[in-house]
């Protein structure tokens, strides 16, 4: 159906590449998540321990939380971490659950690439009329707007391996088992 011999092994590249690349952002989202708390601590220390201003501890977490939040994406999807309402693939037959499944990743796949286009040329606004952000701190706010268009291109990437790995059988639909459904 995808092609013989190398252009298989393309694909096949491609899907690895995308599964390593999803687990690199959830490292990172990890590690952003952590940076969160680290920061929290140094804002509460700074305040009420040396009684000074904090300028930048908000809006950095803030950030932080946000770029974790879409560029964490793609791990999760790739794990199948996020909440899921299954009870219609469960009661339907294994032909139904594999259209079902379809139909519903190309629909996310097409969202996902217009919202990373969109997130990009908002992206895009922000680095080129050179946006801050309305704080002390003046934050260049192209840095954190692009952990939207970047997380949301890694997503639509694995929504595409997703939706290789389905049609090729490698998973099966909704991460159903037919030989063990009952």
């Amino acid at each position: 159906m995808f092609g013989t011999g190398g252009g298989r092994h393309a694909v096949t590249y491609f899907v690895r590449a995308v599964k390593r690349l999803s687990q690199l952002c959830g490292y990172f989202a990890a590690a952003l998540i952590a940076l969160g708390v680290l920061v929290v601590c140094h804002m509460v220390f700074v305040r009420y321990v040396l009684s000074q201003h904090t300028i930048w501890q908000t809006d950095f977490v803030t950030y932080c939380l946000i770029a974790a939040t879409f560029v964490g994406s793609p791990y999760v999807l790739m794990t199948r971490g996020h909440v899921n309402v299954d009870v219609l693939p469960h009661y339907l037959g294994e032909r139904q659950r594999f259209w079902l499944a379809l139909f519903s990743a190309g629909v996310s796949l097409a969202f996902c690439a217009v919202v990373t286009v969109l997130t990009f040329l908002f992206w895009k606004e922000a680095w080129d009329n050179r946006w801050v952000s309305d704080t002390m701190w003046r934050a260049r706010l192209w840095i954190p707007y692009s952990s939207m268009p970047v997380g949301l291109g890694i997503l639509t990437l694995q929504y595409v391996a997703d939706i290789y790995n389905l049609v090729t059988g490698r998973e099966p639909p909704f991460s159903i088992n037919p030989e063990l459904r009952s």
